[in-house]
């Protein structure tokens, strides 16, 4: 599938992996709309590639479905789907003082990170599954994980958890969407210069790109959405998770 001239939604699309993806996606051809909750770097980023921009909490049901109706009347029904949105603040399970960690804190993240990415996978393909196909399939949805989906660090159990429900139904749903030529793809990234890690000391940032075997640095938000423009060109990736971390493996700490 080539992406010139497709309706895109891209969640988390206002900065980081999800703003370079969008980039991508517009140089290419592609009609963006960005779902995020920052208004401001949304707006910005729509107006810099020509795209749309709804403002989104990818938990909320209602909003998302309000999303996607807003990304068709703009530019069509989306056929590529890429979630990028996530929260990740790091909490153990018991605290210093060996106070459990309050729920709470948690299901927010699991809430953000596996239901939202499944709640805008539902909207979307729903919206998707009756159009016209372009070749042999309908469009393409692409979550992100993260390679702590399988090495999650001390105080990730909850990142973790969200990340490995992704990796987790990945195959069922793509197995679910064949019927509709729908293919669902999974990107887990290792150690990327998201605005997260963008606003540590510079010392950090080298320390942490030095834990990556090759190449031993951060990887560039552009690396991501060049693998997102692989995956959506190339037919047969479909069901998979792929590591894009520098073969690196996570310590516990």
């Amino acid at each position: 599938m080539n992406v010139y001239g497709l309706a895109a939604i891209v969640t988390g699309g206002a900065s980081g992996l999800g703003g370079a993806t969008a980039d991508m996606l517009a140089a290419n051809g592609a009609k963006v709309t960005i779902f995020d909750l920052n208004e401001d770097m949304g707006q910005e980023k729509a107006a810099a590639i020509g795209g749309h921009f709804v403002k989104v909490n990818v938990a909320d049901e209602a909003e998302v479905e309000a999303g996607v109706a807003s990304a068709a009347e703009k530019h069509g029904t989306a056929r590529v789907l890429v979630n990028c949105a996530g929260i990740g603040a790091p909490s153990k399970v018991i605290d210093r003082e060996g106070n459990p960690v309050p729920l709470k804190t948690f299901s927010t993240i699991i809430n953000v990170n596996l239901i939202g990415s499944f709640n805008v996978l539902a909207k979307f393909s729903a919206a998707l599954h009756t159009a016209d196909p372009i070749g042999e399939e309908r469009g393409v949805v692409i979550n992100t994980a993260s390679v702590a989906a399988y090495e999650g660090q001390i105080g990730q159990a909850a990142y973790a958890a969200s990340k490995g429900g992704i990796v987790g139904m990945t195959l069922p749903i793509a197995r679910e969407f064949a019927r509709y030529g729908i293919r669902v793809m999974t990107i887990a990234p290792g150690l990327f210069l998201t605005p997260l890690l963008a606003s540590l000391p510079r010392e950090a940032q080298d320390s942490l790109g030095a834990q990556v075997p090759f190449p031993t640095r951060l990887g560039d938000p552009t690396e991501y959405a060049a693998l997102v423009n692989s995956i959506i060109t190339n037919p047969m990736l479909n069901g998979e998770t792929i590591r894009l971390d520098g073969a690196i493996r996570m310590a516990p700490k």
